[in-house]
């Protein structure tokens, strides 16, 4: 009698905030019994698609793959879209688009998730190969935001293309097979680094030019030869994929950690693994946009390349694919596919930018105003603007859309909770967000919190991956 007498002691405001969820609660704690083994089903299935997938082109790959198995269509191979019609594309081997034809015209508005699927790495210099101190090395160059010293003494492998004279195109693949080899940034011995390395900045333990990989050792037999190691590599690759060393001129490749994707903690409660920055969301919006049937608007997904170095080029964000995209689909649709409407159908579209933001370090809280954090296994994070200081080069919601998805998630029980990166002057990051939002169209960050984001072991909660799941199932049934 006494707890049933406290209950009804609450006050309107108490269980209004209850009602609206106010108050921080784990997404565990909310989920059924069937929907946490549905949130440890799909994440089998995302460790399997994250292993697979390290660079943007294989993140193409598979997301073709996965088209043309729920039953996408090339849009070129198509007449006509007609109301439930499933098309994908392909840009550039570096894009991608799934689409669901709406009800609606285009010119209504679409809805869309875009998130990115390329990964901080270290890439090979266009001259890269030399001969030091008896041993062969590679130079790299690497892309997007790391900190260096997380790149050594970790197994490496190397994943890309090699464009050679006569336009021959060659894949590569090594490390990721247990009979590989992998390749290796040493760092230095802890008893001699007293005067070379201990006293340099955090940022600088490691410098970018001293991020090379070991790639060989044994020589050729032929004493004429001055470098008689690099010479057995140049031959090793020229067996094997045909190359020679000015074909690295026209190579796109990658060295990424090639640990596989692992369950951490007692509980198996959370992924751990390379690039879930961003592939977490390419995954969810994928699995996301596979139930939806007939909609009224048209439903776009898409995932874009070079986010990690300013969405730059001609396959990042800053381009004009969108535009050329919306175009080919209202020439589908039959609809007005001059300028105007094309601009028309993008002013009147709303967005995810479906990208991850960081969580809480509980070693580390001092970087983040708690009051407007995120925690992992609570809920996807929204995140109503982005940028660093006074929210500069970021997106910046308004209150309507806001509150718009803010009721979408409260009505379908999708576990969500609000917050920024970190303090103000902390740092700060940016996302796709603000590119979309020059086009006129609403648009607001909603991603999975991070712990250890950009480095090659990254870690999220299964909660949050199956949020995510969730609150983009449900924004694109708007």
């Amino acid at each position: 009698m006494v707890e049933n007498d406290a209950k009804d002691k609450k006050t309107k405001y108490q269980k209004l905030e209850e009602k609206l969820a106010l108050k921080k609660k784990s997404a565990w704690a909310l989920f059924t019994d069937k929907q946490k083994k549905d949130a440890f089903k799909l994440c089998d299935d995302y460790k399997l698609f994250l292993g697979k997938v390290k660079t943007e082109r294989e993140a193409v790959k598979e997301i073709e793959a996965f088209a043309k198995d729920k039953g996408f269509s090339q849009i070129g191979n198509v007449k006509k879209l007609i109301p439930g019609a499933r098309v994908y594309d392909i840009f550039k081997d570096k894009n991608a688009a799934l689409i669901i034809a709406g009800k609606k015209p285009l010119s209504s508005g679409a809805r869309i998730i875009v998130s990115h699927i390329d990964s901080p790495r270290l890439d090979l210099k266009p001259k890269p190969l030399y001969e030091d101190s008896g041993i062969a090395l590679m130079k790299t160059h690497y892309y997007g935001g790391i900190k260096k010293y997380q790149w050594v003494n970790t197994p490496l492998s190397l994943h890309g293309v090699v464009v050679k004279s006569d336009g021959v195109k060659v894949e590569v693949n090594i490390g990721e097979d247990l009979s590989d080899p992998v390749f290796v940034v040493s760092d230095l011995l802890p008893h001699l680094s007293a005067k070379e390395q201990n006293k340099r900045t955090t940022v600088n333990i490691i410098k970018g030019e001293e991020l090379n990989l070991i790639v060989g050792n044994i020589p050729v037999a032929d004493d004429s030869i001055k470098q008689k190691i690099k010479l057995a590599v140049l031959e090793h690759l020229f067996d094997k994929y045909g190359i020679v060393e000015e074909d690295f001129v026209s190579a796109e490749l990658e060295a990424v950690p090639a640990d596989a994707p692992r369950d951490v903690g007692f509980d198996r409660a959370f992924v751990g693994g390379y690039g879930q920055d961003d592939r977490v969301s390419v995954f969810t919006s994928m699995e996301a946009v596979e139930s939806i049937k007939t909609p009224e608007h048209t439903t776009i997904v898409l995932f874009y390349d070079k986010e990690e170095i300013g969405s730059v080029g001609n396959t990042g964000a800053r381009s004009k694919y969108i535009e050329y995209l919306f175009g080919m689909i209202l020439e589908k649709l039959g609809e007005d596919k001059f300028s105007h409407t094309v601009q028309k159908s993008l002013i009147n579209s709303i967005a995810l930018s479906a990208d991850v933001s960081a969580a809480v370090n509980p070693t580390f809280k001092s970087v983040n105003d708690l009051y407007n954090s995120h925690l992992c296994g609570y809920g996807v994070a929204l995140e109503k603007y982005s940028g660093g200081g006074g929210k500069y080069s970021g997106s910046d919601a308004s209150a309507e859309f806001v509150g718009k998805i803010r009721s979408l998630f409260i009505d379908k029980g999708v576990p969500w909770q609000a917050g920024e990166l970190g303090k103000v002057d902390e740092g700060g990051g940016t996302t796709i967000a603000v590119f979309f939002a020059s086009q006129g169209m609403d648009i607001i960050d909603v991603g999975v919190p991070v712990l250890g984001m950009h480095s090659p072991f990254e870690i999220v909660s299964k909660a949050d991956i199956y949020s995510a799941y969730l609150a983009y199932k449900a924004f694109l049934g708007l």
